[in-house]
């Protein structure tokens, strides 16, 4: 079962048809959304400051959310997908976007809709990532715009493939 924690008077809320890994981290002052996936290992530690996550959202294996006390949330819309292993500090996530594995998207960061942000970019403090755009590197750059339709797609592929990988362990 899943770690779900309150802190400073916080308890996380969890809408209606998440699925929720034995070793996910749920912490404090953080809202998940209906029809979520928290995979193993992950932490959303909102001890410091608020965590909201949207509708469909996968947050999967590794993933680390936190903030800065006082200075930063984090934010993330519908059908979003942060890959294995990434860190959201303190940025706003919107929907439909795809944070690829092992990267780092840093506080005030904003990553516009539909942008896919690509496997261990690290996205600088402050950086805004436009819709519809791929970003790649350290510190990442954009390499490529991709029309609205794609991007959409793509991460509601993935968002309805992870939804479909959390069925399998609700039937154990």
């Amino acid at each position: 079962m899943a770690l779900i924690k309150s802190v400073r008077g916080f308890t996380p809320e969890i809408g209606k048809d998440c699925y929720l890994a034995d070793n996910a981290t749920i912490i404090g002052d953080t809202v998940i959304g209906e029809g979520c996936s928290i995979w193993f290992n992950a932490v959303l530690r909102g001890d410091v400051n608020s965590i909201r996550i949207g509708n469909h959202v996968n947050i999967q294996d590794g993933a680390v959310l936190h903030t800065l006390y006082q200075k930063s949330t984090i934010e993330i819309g519908d059908y979003v997908s942060v890959g294995h292993n990434v860190t959201i500090h303190g940025a706003k996530i919107e929907d439909y976007a795809l944070i690829g594995m092992g990267s780092t998207v840093l506080d005030g960061a904003v990553v516009g809709a539909g942008a896919i942000i690509a496997a261990n970019a690290l996205v600088l403090s402050g950086t805004i990532v436009p819709p519809n755009t791929i970003w790649a590197g350290v510190p990442a750059k954009q390499v490529k715009e991709v029309a609205p339709e794609q991007a959409k797609e793509i991460n509601q592929k993935i968002a309805h493939n992870y939804a479909m990988y959390a069925s399998w362990y609700s039937e154990e």
